[in-house]
């Protein structure tokens, strides 16, 4: 009688078990939905932009240094290439790109998790984060804006991945990022506030990875518009040309040390 009153409450137990998610399912946040950005980090870089020459907190080493003491401006008016360009994976949700739409996909036959897929307004950018296990595809594969990201559960964070990236910036004044960097997100979901941590690996232009977060309020009543962009002639420069300045000839690049009063490195 024992034998049998254990048997039926084991089987109970294991009737129970396969009714439910697993434990590591039931542990992951919902991230659907709209959200909005929050600036009040590091609001003056991301809203306005960043004034020439403020590279504080960035680990540049001589070759960032130098390249984005060269950059002019003007090239994305004179440049049709730069006018409609998006910004690159790990800098598309840290500007004004707000709202964030987050939705999923799944396999139409087995209901299995395929991807989590993200857009921001500006530039109508699009990514996608990969979760049915997929390796990322060799070194020599294309690369794109956004890159190639495959995203893993740690409980309640998720944790992403992106390799495969077009060279674009660090910040808008200039600051450059390879096509060689990676970097990983942290998405955590506190209530209603989403906060991303990013850490972002140059061996070209960086020392060190250079660590940031950002973070969004959900909001159910936001609208996702679309975002038509035609590149135009807005300046005239000698074909082939590229707006730039020789090193030590930016006389822009003291300004924000010199209206802060701070030493010009």
């Amino acid at each position: 009688m024992k034998r049998h009153v254990m048997l039926t409450n084991g089987l109970l137990v294991l009737s129970a078990c396969l009714l439910i998610p697993g434990i590591s399912t039931l542990a992951q946040s919902d991230l659907t939905g709209f959200w909005v950005g929050l600036f009040h980090e590091d609001a003056p870089e991301r809203l306005p932009g960043p004034q020439f020459g403020d590279y504080l907190e960035l680990p540049l080493n001589e070759a960032g240094r130098m390249r984005a003491d060269s950059y002019d401006p003007n090239r994305i008016s004179a440049v049709q290439e730069f006018q409609c360009r998006p910004h690159g994976g790990d800098y598309s949700m840290r500007g004004l790109s707000v709202p964030l739409r987050v939705w999923e996909e799944y396999d139409p036959d087995t209901q299995q998790l395929i991807a989590i897929r993200t857009r921001t307004a500006w530039m109508e950018m699009e990514r996608t984060i990969y979760m049915d296990g997929r390796p990322h595809p060799p070194e020599y594969a294309h690369h794109t804006w956004q890159g190639f990201s495959t995203g893993v559960w740690e409980g309640n964070m998720l944790s992403v991945t992106t390799t495969h990236l077009k060279p674009s910036y660090l910040r808008r004044n200039g600051v450059p990022r390879s096509a060689k960097a990676t970097f990983t997100d942290h998405w955590v979901r506190h209530g209603n506030y989403l906060t991303v941590t990013t850490f972002i690996d140059d061996p070209v232009f960086l020392t060190e990875p250079l660590v940031r977060s950002s973070s969004w309020v959900f909001d159910p009543t936001m609208k996702m518009e679309t975002y038509p962009c035609e590149p135009a002639t807005e300046m005239f420069v000698p074909e082939g040309t590229v707006p730039h300045y020789l090193p030590g000839q930016n006389s822009f690049n003291s300004e924000f040390s010199d209206f802060f009063g701070l030493p010009f490195e």
